[in-house]
Parts: structure tokens; sequence; C-alpha cells
């Protein structure tokens, strides 16, 4: 009977699970695991921003990580989230930085704190300096339903076919629906993405509701302003992000507009600075709604909102011209267009052999066919004289700088089991404003 106690006893001793030194035994906390994992650029390349969410207060959050194995832990904090639906459901968002990683390098992590432990993920971190090809999936509009392209996009990213994940507004429709809800199953949906590759983003018309809040508390970007607008570089590439919706939604006021209108001006100056253009000659704009389109239905792009300004205020094309803007990328319209290169109306080929290669005017390019419940746009039956290429099917858009002249794209036609359906190769001899 005393060797059957012993016996009991050790057998309760194994079932337990012994926290760290210093942790206090604690197991009241229901609903404390990490989930919804994701990772963004810090203000630098090789610091990466770990945001993830529990639905109740865990007191820490803790990242363990390392080259190989996790022999490092960094720490951060959280903030209460309430969304504004009518069930005030509410949960813990998570952030923290690993500052000053090695370029080019495997990293193992994982999140969580003494109620639990995420599962293991892996990301590469960019190489250093500019001379390496920066490779990108883009695309927007994708939803928690429908969403036809993610399977694709999950594949190639656990396959570490991508640099950065360039998300153009408009996510699993709507991030606020059913009291949140779909918006936690949407990044629930998009962590095998987003738990290893840079996921960067832009909000979209689908975020508006209750001042953006789910968007600006679920995605932790490296700028101000909740993250609205900012910028990042990689590798030869000066990426830009806008919001088009502070044009749209001015229930919230004009006070975005200015400040973005302004931040945009300085951060377009620095990057043509000699000594910055000279490293980074590609400047990448992307936003959510385009300033061009041809759907059918679509009035926004008739508005121009974004394109000539609120009453000819703040209009966003001149930045485009006078700062040499190379690529503006768009989405909103559930289908797949690509520009001649355009500014106000007209197209400024390079030349008529080939339209591509030193060109006097930004090439635009909408990818917003993802995949969602509002399934596909349709164009108008007359293209317009400005429109290479276009296509409704659902797809998303891959982008790779080769270096410092030469810029690669392509569509990517998911309902023709992952074919290219279009491609563009973009060749500057030199990077400077448009002389228009």
């Amino acid at each position: 009977m005393k060797y059957f106690v012993v016996f009991l006893l050790l057998g309760t001793s194994w079932c337990i699970d012994i926290p760290r030194a210093g942790d206090e035994l604690k197991y009241d906390c229901e609903y404390c695991q990490p989930e919804q994992i994701h990772i963004a650029f810090g203000n630098k390349a090789n610091d990466i921003v770990v945001t993830w969410s529990t639905f109740n207060d865990t007191e820490e959050s803790r990242v363990s990580y390392g080259e190989g194995f996790r022999n490092k832990e960094a720490t951060g904090s959280s903030k209460l989230f309430v969304d504004g639906g009518k069930r005030k459901r509410s949960q813990y968002i998570h952030t923290v930085t690993l500052k000053d990683l090695k370029f080019n390098t495997s990293y193992v992590y994982h999140v969580g704190s003494m109620y639990g432990w995420s599962e293991e993920f892996t990301f590469h971190t960019a190489p250093e300096g500019e001379d390496w090809v920066v490779r990108a999936a883009i695309y927007g509009d994708l939803g928690s339903g429908n969403a036809q392209s993610l399977p694709y996009l999950q594949d190639e990213a656990q396959r570490n076919k991508y640099d950065v994940i360039l998300h153009v507004g408009d996510f699993a429709y709507d991030m606020d629906s059913h009291n949140a809800l779909v918006g936690d199953e949407f990044m629930r949906q998009i962590q095998p993405v987003a738990a290893v590759v840079p996921y960067m983003t832009c909000p979209g018309n689908h975020e508006e509701k209750y001042n953006f809040s789910n968007y600006a508390a679920r995605f932790t970007m490296p700028g101000p302003d909740s993250s609205l607008f900012y910028s990042f570089d990689l590798g030869p590439v000066h990426f830009v992000s806008i919001s088009t919706e502070v044009y749209y939604y001015l229930n919230y006021g004009i006070k975005l507009i200015c400040a973005q209108y302004n931040w945009l001006k300085k951060d377009l100056e620095k990057a043509n600075l000699p000594e910055n253009r000279s490293k980074r000659p590609w400047i990448v704009v992307f936003g959510h709604r385009p300033m061009y389109c041809d759907d059918s239905i679509d009035r926004n792009c008739d508005i121009e909102r974004t394109r000539i300004g609120l009453n000819g205020l703040w209009p966003l094309e001149p930045f485009l011209k006078d700062y040499g803007v190379d690529v503006v990328i768009w989405a909103h319209n559930h289908l797949y267009e690509r520009s001649f290169p355009l500014y106000d109306n007209k197209v400024y080929n390079g030349s008529t052999e080939y339209p591509y290669v030193n060109p006097g005017a930004p090439v635009h390019i909408i990818t917003g066919s993802a995949g969602c419940w509002e399934e596909h746009s349709h164009f108008r039956n007359e293209t317009a004289p400005w429109s290479a290429f276009r296509s409704i099917h659902y797809g998303y858009t891959r982008f790779e700088a080769h270096n410092k002249t030469h810029l690669y794209m392509e569509q990517v036609d998911v309902e023709q089991n992952g074919q290219v359906i279009d491609s563009l190769w973009l060749v500057k001899d030199f990077h400077k404003p448009y002389d228009i």
C-alpha cells in the first residue's frame, strides 16, 4: 500500500506543467492560448514585430526565439481591444519587437506566456544592403469566405518564396462583422502566411467601421496614426503605404488627409535625395482605391478624390510625377488590370515597341481579385486607351525587384491552377522625376 501511495503521488507530479523559475502557479486563465500570430517589419528591415491575440489577460507577452533553436527571449506588452459591435467582444492584442536580428538568417520562434505557448514558426530575415532580389506577393480584397488565392499563398509562403506580403486593403469581409468573429477567423486563416513572412498592409473601405478600429488594433505597422500610412525600405525598393480612405470618410474629419499629404511629401522628398535614390531607386506606392480603373460600376475612379484631391486640395497624383514613383499598386475592384505608363489620363510609353523601357510615367496595377464573398467585378465593354491588360479571374500578383534597373511582375490566375496570365518587365536606366 505504501508503494502504491508513493507511485500515485509521483504520477500526479509528473502531470503538472512546471513553470520556469519565478513563475507563479496559476490555472484560472481561460482562453489564454495565443492565436492569430503574424509578423511585420519594424523601424528597420532586421527588426521584426510579432503580434498575436489572447482572449484573457495573460499578464505578460513573451517571444522565445533563436537560430535553429530558441535560446533568446524578448518581451513586450498587450492592449485591451474592445470591438464596437453590440456584444463589445474584447481581446488582448500583444506586440513584441525582435530587434537587431542578423541579416539573411532563419529564426524559429513561438509566442505566449506562463499560461501557454503557440506552435513554433520560422521566418527568414532580409539580406543586408540593397543588392539583392526582393520578392513579394501582392493582393487586396481577401475575405475569410471564398478566399480563392489563400491556399496558393499559404503554400508559397511556407516554401520561402517571398520576402514580404503586401495586402492592399479590404480584409476578412469584414473584420468587424458578427461582433468581430469574422475578423478573428480571418486572422487565423492568414496565420500560415503571416506568421512566416512579414505581412505589410494598408486600410481599405471595408475596414472603416468604428473608425478603422479593428484594422488599427490588429495590425502593427511602422508608422504614425495607427499605421494608416507609413513607408519601409527593402533591398533596392522604397515601399510607401497610404490610406485612400481618408479622402472618403470625411465624418472622421480632414485632419488625417492633411497629415498624410504632408507626411507623403516629406517621405518622397527624402526618398529622392541622391544618397537615397542611388541606393533604393525603385519607389512603389500602394493604397486601396485606384486612381484609374475600367470597372463597369465603380464610380470611385470617376470621383478621383485621391488623384485630383478633395475639391482640388491635397491631390496625390502630382506627387507620383514630381518624385518619380515607378509603380502604383491598388485593389478595391475585384479584378486585375495593368496600365501603360500613365499620368493625368495620358499614356507616356517609353517607345511604341517597348512601352515599359524608360517609361515617361508611373505604371498602375490593380490586384483586387484574391477572393471574397462579393465575388468578381466586371469591366466596361470598351477598354480604356491606357489599359494594357485586364482579367476578372481570381488571383494575385508576384513582384520581383531584380536589381536597380530591372523589375518584374506577373499575375497568377488561380482559376487556371496557378497559371501566369500576364507579366511585365519594367526597365529603367535612370530613376528621377518625370518630365511631363
